[in-house]
């Protein structure tokens, strides 16, 4: 080899060593698989997964580009979890309180009753410690985290009967997503965890007494009013449930500092779209609800009361044998007591007067 070219390979190499390799690597196609826990009929909740892909796509020109695939596409809605975790799927699109089972913690994730509303929980997650201390314990299964959605308060759900007192809660077999089945059974009832795309036929045959999903765009789209006409509210069980994006750790490790920052920005997006969406739709649904005939009730306050003296007991109990959770929910509860004296003051007289008013 003559000098010249001698110096000229030394010479790229001295460039690739100095940063021009990642940059290659940076463009690289990238192909991944994303497995949500939503039917593509629930258009608010699996279009969440459908926004975070086509952000990623875009913002890479097209060189990272994410599959998405409704719950049983892929495997079964409860079971994206361990697909990322096995690195089967390169990332789910899920409610972390579907997995309390495998961990209490999961839910302090997603929503606990009695917990934060959306824009507390965004707080905690963004500006506090909840995603520091959320990502050290989903660690131990290979996840890294990413908020990607929240559906806002939710409705308490569609039942055959009306639910007066804390009394007829006794043996009503209630389809409840995740945590809050844990209260339902302290108070007599008994908890169903269905996904879904399973509730109405669930509710249809008898199976269960009443169900709840999310609110009333998406109650409107799986007719739960056809079958059971008493809507109740509020949802106590879930104020502020938050939708996460879970990524394998090695997946996401694998990427460039550029595919990296996508995936936050693109998740940041899909977290603010799907809160938009439920807003936006949710009133015109619930109109067309209560005009199709549904008949809104509000939970009792002894309901509420005893819902509430159970959900504290619980999370005490869970503190005493479940470090993880002590150490979360001790830093959650600190949170959630400041930032009620805060919206004490503020959103709560704020929305309360416009509400009494006569607009439009």
């Amino acid at each position: 080899m003559d000098r010249r070219s001698l110096m000229k390979n030394a010479g790229l190499a001295g460039v690739l060593a100095t940063g021009i390799a990642p940059a290659v690597h940076a463009q690289a196609a990238v192909r991944w698989r994303l497995a949500s826990s939503f039917p593509k009929s629930l258009d608010t909740l699996y279009g969440g997964a459908e926004v975070f892909a086509a952000r990623v796509k875009a913002m890479s020109g097209g060189k990272f580009e994410i599959s998405t695939h409704a719950a049983g596409e892929l495997m079964p809605a409860f079971g994206v979890v361990d697909g990322v975790q096995q690195g089967s799927i390169e990332c789910a699109h899920t409610a972390p309180y579907y997995f309390f089972g495998k961990n209490e913690v999961f839910a302090l994730g997603c929503a606990i009753p009695f917990g934060l509303n959306s824009r507390q929980m965004t707080a905690w997650m963004v500006e506090a410690n909840g995603l520091t201390l959320m990502r050290e314990f989903y660690a131990k299964y290979n996840i890294i985290n990413f908020p990607c959605g929240n559906t806002g308060a939710q409705m308490g759900g569609w039942y055959r009967k009306e639910v007066k007192t804390a009394a007829d809660m006794k043996g009503l077999k209630f389809r409840i997503g995740g945590f809050a089945g844990r209260v339902i059974e302290r108070m007599g009832g008994v908890p169903q965890n269905i996904p879904g795309g399973d509730i109405y036929p669930a509710l249809e045959k008898g199976t269960i007494d009443a169900a709840e999903w999310v609110g009333p765009y998406d109650d409107l789209k799986l007719g739960l009013n056809k079958i059971a006409p008493f809507y109740y509210y509020p949802g106590w069980w879930e104020g502020g449930p938050q939708l996460d994006l879970f990524v394998n750790q090695k997946a996401y490790d694998g990427l460039s500092s550029e595919y990296r920052e996508i995936v936050r920005s693109a998740s940041a997006e899909a977290h603010v779209a799907v809160q938009a969406r439920y807003d936006a739709r949710n009133p015109a649904a619930l109109k067309t609800l209560v005009a199709g005939g549904a008949k809104l009730r509000v939970f009792s306050t002894d309901l509420m009361n005893l819902a509430f003296k159970e959900s504290m007991a619980l999370y005490s109990e869970i503190s005493a044998k479940n470090e993880d959770w002590r150490k979360i929910y001790a830093d959650y509860s600190r949170f959630r007591a400041d930032q009620n004296l805060w919206f004490r003051f503020t959103e709560a007289s704020f929305d309360h007067f416009m509400q009494t008013q006569k607009l439009g």
